[in-house]
């Protein structure tokens, strides 16, 4: 009876351990995969969002992906779709000896099952746009939607690629060209080779080079079904060969090469057992996805200061751009008067040059005659003092000078672009959220994010 007892006791503690670890992988994919939307979020919701914000500033803002893309590459029948399958805990690829995947799969976690066809592809994914330029690769396109959420999936696109083999097999479309186009869109790509005849598949190795030339910090190479490769010497010669064929390339010959051996559990041949290093796969996965998560952070606290910065640049130009206004409008101002009274003296002088003050008498009273012919003899005396010979002369310069004034007062009243009193107070609330909501929530998540790995 005691035997039962502590017996029971054990299974006990090792249960509350396995459901101890189990909520904590669950809680800290939970963190992950709230952060990335909600960063996504800020970006492209509300009329205030960062993408908006940028766009009326003038700033190109890109919002981030809520999930690292993953692409698989190797020869047909190398376990890129076994590996996916293993990876979500569910049948979704199909698998086998024969070349089952001929286009690009994309596989992905979502609310419901579903298969998306090409078009409906784009749709979901719309940088995927750019791939059409390859002729008839739409018809190659899938997507498959798995409610799976086992271990990290939530935040992982898989994408799957047609399998490579030398030779006359015919591609529907350059596959070349598309997968060193998809390779460019993804965060990790791992390359797999099979030991079964297929390592040294000169066509995967020409698409490995290629990829290398930008984008080989983000490759990772593994030996795929190394539980069929025979005895650990015949494993260890397949891989030598692979090394050997690698480094015969100039971009790919470098130190440390790393290769691990991987097969895939459930699919393992009981008579040949080797290390398995599947899990060091998912632990690149999960370095990827930190790394994503950290890159998704910083970047959203500089856009941010980004955005802030520009809105006090922009503030401030419009303060410059008014002061500037109202010194151009005081030009204007005072040359049109200069303009408009040397006009008015021409005119003034000219109609009282050829009306008396009896002709004037006729329409208006004695006095109010008087008293007009009063206010304009300073005007009159001047005129007078010019000699006749000169007259046509000054009246000339005069409105020389007058024509000069307007030009004056065209040129320097010429005004710079301000701010609407609304725009102006866009900005001045916006920049506050940006403060006051946005870095404060920015500095809580990776608060949250580093509290994963804090003791």
């Amino acid at each position: 009876q005691h035997y039962y007892i502590t017996n029971n006791l054990r299974m006990t503690r090792r249960g509350a351990r396995r459901l101890a670890g189990g909520n904590t992988e669950s809680l800290t994919q939970s963190i992950n995969e709230v952060i990335l939307q909600d960063v996504h979020s800020l970006y492209i919701e509300g009329d205030d969002s960062l993408l908006n914000v940028g766009e009326d500033l003038g700033l190109s803002v890109e919002p981030p992906r809520k999930k690292i893309n993953i692409m698989l590459i190797g020869n047909h029948s190398a376990g890129k779709s076994s590996f996916i399958n293993w990876y979500i805990e569910e049948t979704i690829q199909r698998t086998g000896v024969a070349i089952e995947t001929q286009g690009f799969t994309l596989v992905t976690s979502g609310k419901r099952r579903d298969t998306l066809t090409g078009t409906a592809t784009i749709h979901f994914y719309p940088m995927l746009k750019e791939l059409l330029s390859t002729d008839k690769i739409l018809d190659y396109l899938a997507t498959e939607v798995t409610t799976s959420k086992q271990k990290k999936f939530p935040l992982i696109t898989f994408v799957d690629t047609p399998g490579l083999v030398d030779g006359e097999m015919l591609y529907p479309f350059d596959v070349d060209q598309a997968i060193q186009w998809m390779g460019a869109k993804c965060d990790l790509i791992f390359v797999f080779f099979d030991p079964i005849g297929q390592a040294l598949c000169k066509r995967t190795l020409n698409i490995v080079e290629h990829l290398n030339e930008f984008a080989g910090d983000k490759m990772r190479f593994y030996l795929s079904k190394a539980d069929t490769a025979g005895t650990e010497t015949d494993r260890q010669k397949v891989m030598m060969q692979v090394v050997q064929e690698l480094c015969k390339r100039p971009g790919l010959n470098k130190t440390g090469f790393d290769m691990p051996t991987i097969y895939i559990p459930s699919l393992a041949n009981e008579k040949q057992r080797c290390v398995n290093q599947i899990e060091d796969v998912c632990r690149d996965i999960d370095k990827a996805i930190a790394h994503t998560l950290q890159s998704i952070l910083n970047t959203l606290d500089k856009d941010c200061d980004t955005l802030v910065e520009r809105i006090d640049e922009t503030l401030a130009e419009d303060t410059v751009h008014g002061k500037h206004n109202l010194k151009a409008y005081s030009w204007w101002l005072l040359f049109q008067t200069l303009g408009y009274g040397l006009f008015l003296l021409l005119i003034t002088q000219f109609i009282f040059s050829i009306l008396s003050p009896s002709m004037l008498s006729a329409f208006i009273d004695e006095q109010t005659t008087q008293l007009v012919f009063q206010t304009i003899r300073p005007v009159r005396q001047l005129f007078a003092l010019i000699p006749e010979d000169n007259k046509y002369f000054v009246f000339g310069a005069i409105m020389g000078v007058n024509l000069l004034c307007f030009l004056l007062a065209k040129l320097l009243s010429r005004t710079k672009p301000r701010l609407t009193s609304r725009m102006k107070k866009l900005h001045i609330a916006r920049r506050k959220k940006i403060l006051e909501t946005i870095k404060p929530k920015q500095s809580d998540m990776y608060s949250k994010y580093l509290a994963q790995c804090a003791e």
